[in-house]
């Protein structure tokens, strides 16, 4: 064999071998990769819920008789004092005594009423009094530095949550009134000569619109039978059913977004209440949970409720905790490992398994403590094949 036929026989070998090295090692895995970003981060508790009025007045019949069909609609606005529906009452019972006497005792009901809701009105002036001086003082303190913004905003819910109790305490106090003013004049229509007026005015005891129509048609009522419903309905909150194991972490203060429907920006809102008492509902799956209501307060301009009403659904999402720098990361790239999360970077085209401080997370992201900076890439969803120091390859390229 010439030497030139060696070294062919020696190129071929070689090139075998690398071809069979090549065939033999293991090829790069396939992955999906995020990068690690900085920015603002938020713990949220996401749940469905509902708006409500926050003053519902139900107009019922003052005493026995027959109502006409009454012509208001749902939509339709009335006012304090405006007839809502007409009625005609029945002739008085063979015991003429005992209706003026159960009349009489409504009419002193109805007095104690007025007088409970003037003392809790006195009472919630002068909370929204304490309100208003509490709130000045803070924000002088925080003028001065002496307090944190959030002190301020604090005092500032709570001089507007108690305003807006003085008004619901006033149109309690005239519903009262109004109320008062009814049973004493079925007491005199009673007390003239025993005959019944021809038709009675019912009048609606606050300004505001039909949310609605019990009894439309024209028939007899008992005494007390609900006539219609009425609110107004700028004043508006809405209450939230969430979990009671996160119901720990939602406090009276805490911001929270509302989405009322596809294409239309979230209202902000805020919490007022976590009510103090859970109740047990069951899931669609059939699963018994415990759930606690949990009030919030529109914080938007009233012109922006506008296409909302009463009983409308709204997806809720209450902010637990916010960070506005912090490094996050998907949620998908961590996994658990034997000392806690971890997660795989891409360097120079491997997978390096890294160790992971993660102690927030919420449905998307991470706040990352130690481990991970701002710009690095981890594999999304990483499988069980990958290993520490793997060739990985990104999908699409």
């Amino acid at each position: 064999m010439t030497r030139r036929n060696r070294i062919a026989l020696a190129l071929a070998l070689l090139a075998a071998a690398l071809a069979v090295a090549w065939a033999l090692q293991p090829r790069a895995v396939a992955v999906d990769t995020a990068a690690v970003a900085r920015g603002r981060f938020e713990q949220v508790v996401a749940d469905d819920g509902r708006t409500r009025v926050r003053d519902r007045y139900v107009i019922a019949a003052p005493l026995a008789g027959r109502v006409e069909r009454i012509r208001l609609l749902e939509g339709d606005p009335v006012k304090h004092g405006q007839t809502v529906a007409l009625l005609t009452p029945t002739a008085p019972a063979l015991l003429d005594e005992r209706a003026v006497r159960e009349l009489q005792e409504r009419v002193g009901a109805a007095e104690a009423q007025l007088a409970r809701a003037r003392a809790e009105t006195a009472r919630i002036r002068a909370q929204r009094d304490q309100a208003r001086a509490d709130f000045e003082r803070t924000a002088k303190l925080a003028e001065e530095g002496f307090v944190s913004r959030t002190a301020r905003e604090q005092a500032d819910l709570a001089l507007r949550t108690a305003e807006r109790a003085v008004d619901a305490a006033r149109a309690a106090e005239e519903a009262a009134g109004h109320e008062v003013a009814q049973a004493k004049a079925a007491l005199t229509r009673f007390r003239g000569g025993g005959t019944p007026a021809t038709r009675w005015e019912v009048t609606s005891p606050v300004n505001g619109v039909v949310l609605k129509v019990v009894q439309r048609s024209e028939a007899p009522v008992p005494l007390g039978a609900p006539l219609l419903e009425v609110a107004d309905t700028r004043s508006l909150e809405a209450v939230v059913d969430v979990l009671s194991q996160e119901a720990v972490a939602i406090a009276p203060g805490m911001p929270a977004r509302l989405h009322v429907g596809r294409g239309l920006t979230p209202l902000a809102a805020r919490v007022r209440l976590v009510e103090p008492a859970a109740f047990t509902k069951v899931s669609a799956l059939g699963v018994e949970e415990q759930r606690v209501n949990v009030v919030l307060d529109f914080v938007e301009p009233l012109e922006r409720l506008q296409p909302l009403g009463d009983a409308f659904r709204v997806e809720a999402e209450i902010v637990t905790f916010r960070a506005e720098d912090a490094v996050t990361v998907p949620v998908g790239a961590l996994f658990r490992a034997p000392e806690g999360w971890a997660a795989f970077v891409v360097e120079e085209g491997r997978a390096r398994l890294r160790p992971v401080s993660a102690p927030r997370r919420s449905a998307e992201a991470a706040l990352v403590d130690e481990g991970l900076r701002p710009g690095e890439e981890v594999v999304l969803y990483p499988s069980d094949a990958l290993r520490d120091g793997a060739r990985v390859e990104r999908r699409g390229r």
